[in-house]
């Protein structure tokens, strides 16, 4: 990350390892990048808000990677008693930063965004739900606004520039390459990073 650029990483910083709570603070150290929203980091306070009604779907989902890395055990019969420790060890300010990550960044007429979005409407007018877990017409239709909408969420082989997107999730928690994109006005460079 430059210091003399913008930088955004595109959500889904938990639930992909045993190293959650490390990239949580690495993140948390890097205030030159903007650190989108993700669906798994909304599963995550969705837990800790109402564990009994929303612990089941975030555990399935990755969110017992999360709680290990924060050196918490349990089951999933266990709920509160899960929250509750996640909740003392993450402490405040960890769920107030995951609570405060915007849904979206902008820069001239490109948009970073988590997952995806109503290719007809304008992003500011999108609320959550598509724009951290995808929109049905996004990879179907063509965005016609002349904006682009640089995203995550759904992985591809390589990186993809079609109809107003570019898809960049390369699924480095599965694959080990992680993909980044660098615009330069209208130029598009994609670099990635193997582990």
């Amino acid at each position: 990350v430059s210091r003399n650029a913008l930088s955004y990483c595109q959500g889904d910083y938990i639930d992909r390892g045993e190293e959650s709570r490390q990239v949580i603070e690495m993140l948390m150290e890097m205030p030159e990048a903007t650190c989108l929203m993700g669906n798994h980091e909304r599963m995550c306070l969705d837990f800790l808000d109402a564990p009994e009604e929303r612990g089941a779907r975030w555990l399935r989902n990755g969110g017992l990677q999360t709680i290990a890395s924060y050196g918490v055990s349990g089951t999933q019969t266990e709920m509160t008693k899960m929250r509750d420790a996640l909740a003392l060890a993450m402490g405040d300010t960890v769920t107030n930063w995951l609570a405060n990550r915007p849904l979206y960044a902008k820069f001239g007429t490109l948009y970073a965004i988590h997952a995806g979005a109503d290719p007809a409407r304008p992003i500011e007018e999108q609320g959550e739900k598509p724009l951290i877990w995808g929109h049905p017409q996004f990879r179907k239709q063509p965005r016609l606004d002349g904006h682009w909408v640089v995203h995550g969420h759904t992985i591809v082989d390589q990186p993809v520039i079609e109809g107003g997107r570019v898809s960049i999730d390369t699924g480095a928690y599965a694959t080990g390459r992680l993909t980044a994109a660098v615009f330069a006005g209208t130029d598009v460079e994609f670099t990635q990073a193997q582990h």
